[in-house]
């Protein structure tokens, strides 16, 4: 795996995306692998970008892992998510517009990492004041949750007197069409929903805990629903026997 490590002031044009690309898109065996380092992130510490492409996939596919990963470094599978944000690089007539797509594309992804990061450091903030400081960040790949969007990092908050857990999410779409739409999904065990990255973190819990009260209520109406339809039924069956 090649490797270009990056910090928040970093860029990933000049001859760092040639020598990527030379390496990694034009090589010469069936596929190949390429890292793009984002380090100094406040919530996410450091994540590696893995663009990965095969001639047989026919795309460049986008993985995210936690942790700073450098050249000659092996990931797991398991470590690695999948975000539906790929490259895109067939409008480029020359090599010379290649390396600019590239370049664009892979700071598209960047951005948004480093905005979901500003933004959940946010959040995290507005959690820990309503949760007595007891907010964790986990790491997993698996989050064990339905959530109505694609993940964009494998880091999430999570406030368990809550039992909350604050997710950045984007929309499925090539980086050729620029940064993906970004939001930040809160999500219990059977409740998600999704907010805006600019929204007020402090609006959104407040909006999502009437939401999961309201759900709440819906739930235990339809059990009570259930029960008495059972209920009813044992006495017809008792009435026949």
């Amino acid at each position: 795996m090649d490797d270009a490590s990056q910090d928040h002031t970093g860029d990933a044009e000049g001859g760092d995306a040639e020598d990527l690309l030379r390496r990694a898109l034009l090589d010469p065996e069936s596929g190949a692998a390429v890292a793009l380092r984002v380090d100094g992130l406040a919530v996410g510490e450091a994540l590696t970008v893995i663009f990965h492409g095969r001639r047989d996939l026919g795309s460049i596919q986008t993985f995210v892992a936690g942790g700073g990963y450098g050249a000659g470094d092996a990931v797991t599978a398991q470590a690695l998510l999948r975000v539906p944000c790929d490259l895109d690089l067939h409008n480029a007539a020359t090599r010379a517009e290649a390396e600019e797509l590239y370049a664009a594309q892979a700071r598209a992804l960047r951005e948004a990492l480093l905005a979901a990061d500003t933004v959940l450091a946010i959040w995290r903030q507005a959690l820990a004041e309503l949760e007595d400081g007891a907010v964790g960040v986990d790491r997993s790949v698996e989050l064990g949750l339905a959530l109505p969007a694609h993940r964009l990092m494998p880091v999430a908050l999570v406030a368990p007197e809550r039992r909350l857990t604050v997710v950045p999410v984007c929309g499925a779409r090539t980086l050729a069409e620029g940064r993906p739409p970004l939001g930040i999904a809160c999500a219990q065990q059977d409740v998600a929903h999704i907010y805006p990255l600019p929204d007020d973190p402090e609006r959104c819990l407040e909006d999502f805990q009437r939401r999961a009260a309201e759900h709440a209520h819906r739930l235990a109406e339809q059990l009570e629903h259930q029960e008495a339809s059972v209920a009813r039924f044992l006495e017809l069956n008792g009435d026949v026997a």
